[in-house]
C-alpha cells in the first residue's frame, strides 16, 4: 500500500508542470469589494464558490509559479525559496483533487473547507520564510542593481498575489464553515461593510503602544483627528479591518521607534497625530511623527526587500527586537493598501519627522483587486539588463581641481 501511494505521490509530482502551464494561460479574475459583499451576503452559495475556487485559485497560483521559476538561480536554489516551491506545489495539488467532484455532494464541500484551512495554515509562514531565503542569497553570493530589481519585482507580485489568495480563501471558509463570529457579527468574511476607521487606528496604536513600553518603558502619546464631507456621517468604509490594522501597526511602531530614538534625552515626548479624512473618492490617513525624519537618498531604500534598517533575525528567534524586523513591514503594507486599488506613501523632512499617508477608495465599485499576471510584458521586466546611465554619477570623493591648473 505504501508503494502505491509512493507511485501516486510522484506521478502527481510529475504532472506539476504541465498543470501550471495549463492555468498560468489564464488571467485571474480580480473581485471588487462590492462583488465580494453580494457574493457572501446576497447570493451566499457554497456550490458556487466551491465552483469558482476551485478553477480560479490554481490559475491564481500558477501564474506566479512561473515567475518564481524566473528568479536567479542562486536564489532559486537556497534552503527557503525551496521550501516555499514546494508548499505552492503540495497546495495546488490538493485543489486540482477537486476539480472534478460534485458540487451537489456536502461531503465534497466540507473536504474542500478543511483543504482550504490546511493551504492557509501551511503557507502562513511564506514571508519570513522567503524573506530568510532572500538572506542565504545575499549572504553567499554578490549581488547587482539589475537582480536586485528583478528580485524586488517577483517579491511586490509574489506577496500580492499571496494576499490575493489568503482573501479567497478566508471569505469562503468564513463564509462557509457554519459559524458566525461572536465578535464581529456583522462582518462578511473578513469585509466589514461598516469598517470604523477611527476604531482601527485606535487598536493599532494601543497595541504597537504595549509592545513599545516594554522594550522602552515609555511610549509617545496619539492625538487623533476625523475629517468627513458627509455631515453626520462616521468614517467608516467597506474594508477588510486586519489588512488596515496591519498597515497602521506597522506605522505607529515605526514612528514610536523613530520618536523615542530621537528624544532618547527628553522628558516629554511629542505625540503621534493621525488624521482621518474621507471623501468622495478617497479615505486618506496620514501619520505623523517628530522622530527626526529620513534622509531623502535613503527614502527609496525604505520599500525595497534588500534593505533593512534592522539587524536581520532569524526564523524562530525569541529574542526579535519587538519593533523591528526583516525590514519588510513597510513594502508588505504598502501592498495590502495597493491590492484594493489604494497605496501607501511616505513624505520626510530630516531633521523633523515623516508623515505617511495610506489612500484606500471610498467607494466599494472602485475597489477592485490589483492582481499579477504572468505574461510577456512581467516576462520582460526579468530581462532587464544593466545599461549605461545617461546622467553623471556623481563622485564620492572630492574633486581635485588640482590637475586642471594651467602652467604659467
Amino acid at each position: 500500500m505504501k508503494f502505491v501511494r509512493f507511485i501516486m505521490k510522484h506521478a502527481a509530482l510529475a504532472s506539476v508542470p504541465k498543470h501550471i502551464e495549463h492555468f498560468s494561460k489564464f488571467s485571474p479574475s480580480p473581485l471588487s469589494m462590492k462583488q465580494f459583499l453580494d457574493f457572501g451576503s446576497i447570493n451566499a452559495c457554497e456550490k458556487t464558490s466551491f465552483v469558482f475556487l476551485r478553477q480560479e485559485l490554481p490559475v491564481r497560483l500558477s501564474n506566479i509559479m512561473k515567475e518564481i521559476n524566473l528568479l536567479p538561480d542562486r536564489l532559486l536554489t537556497t534552503p527557503s525559496v525551496q521550501t516555499v516551491q514546494s508548499w505552492y506545489i503540495q497546495s495546488l495539488l490538493e485543489i486540482l483533487e477537486f476539480l472534478d467532484k460534485s458540487p451537489d455532494d456536502h461531503k465534497v464541500l466540507g473536504e474542500f473547507v478543511d483543504t482550504l484551512v490546511s493551504i492557509r495554515n501551511r503557507h502562513n509562514d511564506v514571508v519570513p520564510t522567503m524573506a530568510q531565503g532572500i538572506i542565504e542569497y545575499k549572504e553567499a553570493f554578490s549581488h547587482d542593481t539589475v537582480t536586485n530589481l528583478n528580485i524586488q519585482y517577483f517579491l511586490d507580485r509574489f506577496y500580492m498575489s499571496r494576499i490575493s489568495i489568503r482573501m479567497l480563501i478566508n471569505q469562503h471558509t468564513l463564509i462557509f464553515d457554519g459559524t458566525l463570529n461572536p465578535i464581529h457579527p456583522t462582518t462578511i468574511g473578513c469585509i466589514d461593510p461598516h469598517c470604523e476607521v477611527g476604531d482601527i487606528v485606535q487598536d493599532a496604536f494601543h497595541s504597537a503602544k504595549m509592545l513599545c513600553e516594554q522594550y522602552y518603558l515609555r511610549s509617545p502619546d496619539l492625538i487623533l483627528q476625523e475629517m468627513c464631507s458627509k455631515k453626520n456621517h462616521p468614517t467608516s468604509i467597506v474594508y477588510v479591518p486586519s489588512h488596515l490594522y496591519h498597515m497602521l501597526f506597522e506605522l505607529f511602531k515605526n514612528a514610536m521607534r523613530a520618536t523615542i530614538e530621537t528624544h532618547d534625552d527628553s522628558n516629554n515626548l511629542p505625540p503621534i497625530k493621525v488624521l482621518v479624512s474621507l471623501g468622495d473618492e478617497d479615505m486618506s490617513i496620514k501619520v505623523s511623527d517628530k522622530g527626526g525624519g529620513v534622509p531623502f537618498r535613503k527614502m527609496e531604500n525604505l520599500f525595497s526587500y534588500m534593505y533593512s534598517t534592522a539587524p536581520a533575525p532569524q526564523i524562530g528567534e525569541r529574542t526579535r527586537p519587538p519593533l523591528a524586523g526583516f525590514g519588510y513591514g513597510l513594502p508588505i503594507s504598502r501592498l495590502y493598501a495597493k491590492y484594493f486599488q489604494g497605496d501607501l506613501q511616505l513624505y520626510s523632512m530630516e531633521g523633523h519627522g515623516t508623515e505617511a499617508v495610506i489612500y484606500l477608495k471610498a467607494l466599494s465599485t472602485d475597489s477592485i483587486e490589483r492582481l499579477p499576471v504572468y505574461n510577456k510584458t512581467a516576462l520582460k521586466n526579468y530581462k532587464v539588463s544593466q545599461e549605461a546611465d545617461d546622467w553623471c554619477i556623481p563622485s564620492k570623493e572630492p574633486l581635485d581641481l588640482s590637475r586642471y591648473k594651467v602652467p604659467k
